[in-house]
């Protein structure tokens, strides 16, 4: 140990360090966890503008994917083997660059450094490393990335005692990657990616998406390709299957990220009233319109609009919307000057068009004029591998959302949602995660969680599983919290509908709560 190191030097350090470590909770999204050590990296160490390169499996160049502080970041790309970071990533080993002036590989692409900041400040850039081996590693594991930290300048020894600070942090960000790709692979059982392509860069723009099976990949690979054009795009799948999100990965992947992402659902209005809502209206032109109103189709002139279960709208209003498509122009409702709307529309339906057409429902040119590239979302029943990562996804969500302590799932739990039939595809697990955070008062979730449907013809608890050996009457008595807990699930907490739900009195209720321990205020609405 350098002598000038003194054992108050390294305090700071571990207390960043411990803080690291609960960052690396279980549970959280990925994207998540990088944030959150990002932003411990630059809290207390010396370290600024911490940032984690990664390799784009399509074309094997580095890539930007994360820098502290920043919510969305520039668009560098790296080679391997040039520059620092190409340099640390071929290696497999960290290199420190004592002044970044001096130094003749240091490119100084990222952040826009100031001169005086590049005659301070040094670089630190180490590899970040998983446990499988490849010929890209000296040390038995797969280069995955790269972390970089600009430092104050220093001795030497400080230098290469803050980048084995780094190293140690690295190699945590390394185990991450590895456990969560274990772990959710264990989670999803049988899956293994059969085909050789990359996951798709949609994923990178919307982390929201959760994907493992092969059929979803497919899709994201097609919304890739259409993203960037302007090319009306069909969804089309069961209700609850993700369209909206589909859609709204398809304008976030687009150049018209920046401007407006317009929703309307034309099943949730009456028929007399979705042509006002789509084209909008003049003063006057009804009883009632005291004020012109702008349409959906004008809302998002230059962005994208999603019209959700297009297979609802009337004949007259599909004669409107093929003219708003064909000419980009619109008439407001009582007005006769056109409107020019530029416009990208995203369609979706879980009917079957064509039928509609040969029935006279549906016009056959707009059909045609809104096919352009279809796309079809498997129902989740379909795509089991998807479920239990969903599941874990949505458990996350709804455990922060409520104040929880991150809750997992049971084997048995996870039985019943791989052998349920889910008829409201992933809208259906969404709701009955919330449910199952909102019953569990420990952070595992049981069979007795789930809605009651799904837990029809499960196997028994194992000894390891039940929570202790209980007789009749602790029988008994968890059922009936469990009810109770399940009414009051229901009614968000309003106890008089709880009980009426269950068809016992307030009076019964009410004791009966307080015999079981239950704080009706955890199921109230956040």
């Amino acid at each position: 140990m350098p002598e000038n190191d003194s054992p108050t030097l390294f305090e700071p350090y571990l207390d960043s360090l411990r803080h690291i470590v609960r960052c690396l909770e279980p549970g959280l999204p990925f994207r998540e966890v990088l944030h959150r050590v990002l932003g411990a990296l630059s809290k207390d160490m010396p370290f600024s503008r911490p940032h984690i390169v990664v390799q784009n499996p399509e074309n094997g160049s580095l890539h930007l994917s994360m820098a502290e502080g920043q919510s969305s970041v520039p668009h560098l790309t790296y080679a391997p083997g040039k520059g620092i970071t190409g340099q640390v990533f071929s290696s497999g080993r960290p290199i420190i660059v004592d002044c970044m002036k001096n130094h003749p590989d240091f490119q100084n692409r990222l952040f826009e450094r100031s001169k005086e900041e590049l005659r301070t400040l040094a670089f630190l850039c180490v590899p970040v490393i998983t446990r499988e081996k490849t010929a890209s590693s000296q040390d038995g594991g797969s280069v995955v990335g790269t972390l970089s930290v600009d430092t104050p300048m220093a001795e030497p020894d400080i230098l290469r005692l803050r980048c084995r600070l780094l190293e140690v942090v690295a190699a945590l960000v390394g185990h991450q990657v590895a456990c969560l790709q274990e772990d959710m692979i264990r989670q999803a059982g049988h899956y293994t990616r059969q085909d050789d392509r990359p996951l798709p860069s949609v994923l990178q723009t919307m982390p929201s998406i959760v994907v493992f099976s092969k059929s979803m990949n497919h899709v994201l690979h097609h919304v890739a390709q259409v993203a960037p054009s302007r090319t009306t795009v069909l969804l089309r799948g069961e209700s609850g299957s993700g369209k909206e999100l589909m859609a709204s990965a398809i304008h976030q992947c687009s150049d018209r990220a920046s401007r407006p992402f317009i929703r309307m659902n034309c099943a949730a209005l009456p028929a007399d009233l979705v042509e006002g809502e789509l084209f909008g209206w003049q003063k006057g032109a009804f009883t009632g319109a005291q004020q012109a109103r702008r349409g959906v189709f004008e809302q998002a002139d230059s962005g994208t609009l999603f019209l959700d279960e297009i297979g609802d709208l009337s004949l007259p209003a599909q004669a409107k919307v093929l003219r708003a498509v064909q000419e980009r122009e619109i008439v407001r409702l009582g007005g006769e000057k056109p409107v020019k709307v530029d416009v990208r529309l995203i369609c979706a339906t879980h009917q079957p068009l064509e039928k509609l057409v040969d029935k006279g429902l549906f016009r056959e040119d707009l059909y045609y004029r809104i096919n352009v590239f279809p796309l079809f979302l498997p129902p989740l029943r379909e795509r089991r591998e998807d479920i239990l990562p969903l599941a874990a996804h949505f458990l996350h969500l709804f455990s922060r959302s409520y104040g929880r302590a991150a809750a997992r799932l049971s084997p048995q739990a996870a039985d019943a949602l791989l052998a349920w039939r889910w008829p409201g595809n992933v809208r259906e697990l969404q709701n009955a995660m919330e449910r199952a955070v909102l019953l569990c008062e420990d952070t595992l979730v049981r069979p007795c969680h789930l809605p009651p449907a799904m837990r029809t013809e499960l196997p028994e608890e194992t000894e390891e599983e039940r929570p202790a050996s209980m007789g009749f009457h602790e029988e008994v008595g968890r059922l009936e919290k469990t009810r109770l807990e399940e009414a009051l699930a229901r009614s968000r907490g309003n106890i008089h509908q709880a009980a009426r739900d269950i068809d016992i009195t307030y009076r019964i209720f009410y004791y009966k709560m307080k015999k079981y321990g239950i704080d009706y205020r955890r199921f109230l609405p956040r």
